[in-house]
Formats: C-alpha cells, structure tokens, sequence
C-alpha cells in the first residue's frame, strides 16, 4: 500500500480506527468502522454521503453525544492535547462548547423551547466563563449583530418557535461561537432550509471560518454544499471513508465509483431539458451484517469477482488523494 504525503505539522483534529457499534438493539449495529480523519488547525474539511453513511455518528462522536450505555466506541480521538475518549465527566463538560461546538441539524429540536434564545445563549458563556449576567448579554448581542440577525436586541428575548428557519439557524450559530470554540461541528446545518437561505447560510459559515480561525468539520449529503465551503473532502459509505482529498481534486478527478456516483446524480448547468439524473441503484447495505468485500459492490456498475471478496485497503494517490478500491 502506498503511504501519504509526509507532513510536519501536527493535526488539531486526529482520528485513529474509530469503531462506533450501537448495542441496544437485538444485532450490533456498526455504523462506524474503522475512520481515519486528521484535520488541520484551521482546515474546512466536509464528510459527504447518502444518510446511514455514519458522517453524522463520526462527528457526534468527538463530542461523546452517543448515550454511553448502548455505544461502544473504539480507536483514539484527540482535540489538540485532549484525548476525547479519557475525559472524565467533568472534563467532557468544559470541553464541549469550550474547546468544540456544534452546529446541530435541526435548531427548533436542539434549542430549548422553554427559554428564549438570548437567555440560553447568555447561560453557555456563564458556564464556561467568570463574567457577570450583563456582559455575558452584551457577548450574545454582539454574536447576534455577527450572524446578521436582524434586530438583535428584540432577537434575544424570542423563543425558538418565534423565529424563523433561517433565523433559527443562525441562533443556533450564535449558540455554537458563544464560548469561542476552536473546533466546530457542522451537521447538515442548511438541510430543512430553501436554497436561497442555504446559500447564506454557507457564505456566513465560511466567512466566520476564516475571521475567527476555525477549524470546522461540516457533514452534508450535498456535494455541491461541500465545495462550496471545504477545503478537503471526505466521502463517507457503510461507516468508512472510501475516497478523501482536496476539494478541488475530487470535484475534477473523482476515483471512487461512488463518489462519482454522488457527483453523476446532481443537476448541473450542462444539463438539457428534458434529460434524466442518473440515480445510485440499489441501497446502502445492512449495518448489522456487513459484506465481506467491498461494502459498495452491490452496486457498482464496475463491480468484479474480487471486489465482493476482499475489502480494499486504503491506497494514496498524488497530493494528499486517498481511495479505497481494488480498481485503482
């Protein structure tokens, strides 16, 4: 197997082997096996995938979200010097929102509906931070006026359902910077939005990204989305990562049959009217009996007896490119 790029700098982000098996059910299921994801201080990187790929149990892992008694987590996760799975209780509450932070899919469900969104905001810096209950409003005004939420002032003393989608979404950003993360999780943050306000939506994040320095893993099933904020791309199916590199290589070069798949199934300005998108047939298979070759070969239109057989190992191309299949 070839090796990567050598590089002399350390990643803020580094995951080994992670394992995420949920047990709570009648069959273990292995919604995680074996990721491998390293991110640099300040890097954008965005896991893309069908749903049930494990993009978004990988990014809930770093932040130890999985009800511990029916998860079982294996491998290593460091944050910087924090190695994430050896936190006690205590220390895996400061960590989150103080050192990491996410963005959650869905804000009216992550938000609480019986506080208003200023008061909550207002309670995450006091947790984290010795400042009085005035300077800590002053904080969240001023995060307000950052995500462009119009009427700041009147913006905090509303409750989640008084807000719009996109307002929301914006709340919940303000939320996610109110303790002045290095590392932010992204999941599926534009989803339940109409594209115009998702295009805001990913300008806003970029924009934030860059004047603050963030380091931020974003999940999203559109690949579009990911290239408009990443600066690398991780593809993600059956709970491993099968193709990763810059943004711009698998946007031109895509290796892996299904990440161009993805790329072949989105509407484009090429296309006629009256032509078809091309569809993934087939579904994703059972995360409780996984094949014993590649997981993707059912239904690869390039599939040969060897890929059902044997279960590709990572091989690395030029400029950082990684890709599991035996066809390259």
């Amino acid at each position: 197997m070839n090796t990567p790029e050598t590089s002399n700098e350390k990643p803020y982000v580094d995951v080994r082997d992670l394992r995420v098996t949920f047990t709570g059910g009648k069959k273990p299921v292995e919604a995680v096996n074996g990721v491998n994801l390293q991110v640099k201080r300040g890097e954008v990187v965005a896991l893309i995938g069908e749903s049930g790929s494990g993009k978004s149990v990988t990014l809930r892992s770093l932040l130890r979200l999985h009800p511990a008694g029916r998860t079982r987590i294996e491998g290593q996760m460091h944050v910087g010097d924090l190695d994430v799975l050896k936190l006690s209780t205590g220390a895996l509450a400061d960590y989150r929102g103080k050192v990491a932070s996410m963005i959650f899919q869905e804000p009216l469900l992550a938000l609480d509906p019986v506080y208003s969104v200023g008061a909550q905001i207002i309670e995450a810096i006091r947790r984290h931070e010795p400042v009085s209950a005035a300077e800590a409003k002053k904080r969240a005004l001023q995060l307000f006026e950052r995500v462009r939420i119009p009427s700041p002032e009147r913006r905090l003393q509303t409750y989640p359902h008084e807000m719009s989608g996109g307002m929301r979404q914006r709340a919940m950003i303000a939320l996610a910077l109110a303790c002045r993360p290095q590392l932010l999780l992204a999941d599926e943050p534009t989803t339940a939005l109409d594209a115009t306000v998702q295009i805001q939506i990913l300008l806003l994040l970029r924009e934030l990204q860059r004047e603050l320095g963030l380091t931020v893993i974003f999940v999203t099933h559109d690949i579009g989305a990911a290239v408009e904020v990443a600066d690398r791309i991780a593809v993600m199916y059956a709970g491993r990562i099968v193709e990763e590199g810059p943004a711009a290589t698998l946007l031109r070069t895509p290796r892996h049959p299904y990440t161009l798949a993805l790329l072949n199934s989105r509407a484009d300005g090429a296309m006629t009217k009256g032509s078809r998108l091309e569809t993934i047939a087939g579904s994703p298979p059972d995360l409780t009996a996984l094949p014993q070759g590649c997981a993707f070969a059912e239904r690869c239109k390039r599939v040969q007896d060897d890929c059902k057989a044997t279960r590709p190992e990572i091989t690395w191309l030029a400029s950082g490119h990684s890709v599991r299949c035996l066809l390259v």
